[in-house]
Formats: structure tokens, sequence, C-alpha cells
């Protein structure tokens, strides 16, 4: 499984870092950081989820006011947008 997040659609409620650890604050631009994420393109991240943190990762996305947390599973289909 892995999340890909938005960041430049992030608007900083940082409900993702309360939900996973896999997010940090980053209070100086207001939004919220995935850790370890790989930058695919121009804001966009993308991490892969250790087998114990999908449930954390999937009520990240969940919680995301703005959807910009997406969570595939490993053939690629989008389990939340």
């Amino acid at each position: 499984m892995h999340v890909e997040y938005d960041r430049d659609t992030c608007i900083g409620m940082f409900q993702c870092v309360a939900e996973w650890e896999g997010f940090e604050r980053d209070e100086d631009a207001g939004k919220a950081v995935l850790v370890n994420g790989e930058e695919r393109e121009s804001g966009r991240f993308v991490r892969e989820v250790p087998g114990e943190e999908e449930l954390d990762a999937k009520f990240a996305a969940r919680v995301c006011p703005v959807d910009a947390i997406a969570v595939y599973d490993d053939e690629g289909e989008q389990l939340i947008p």
C-alpha cells in the first residue's frame, strides 16, 4: 500500500498528523509534511506504508478536509480519494 500526498492542496489543518505518524507539522509553511515521502512531481509526494501502519494511514486520508491524501493498494487501485 502507498500514500500519495498533494502538498499544494494541503491547507494545514494537521488532522492527518493526529492520525498517523507518517505526517508531521511544518508550522513555517502551514502545511503537513509526508515523512520520508519521495517527490514525484512538483508538490506531490509518495510513500510506501508499512503493514502495521496501514489503518492509521487510511484514517489520515479520510480526515483530510481537502482530500490532499490518497491511499492506493499494491495493485494501484485507489482505496481512499
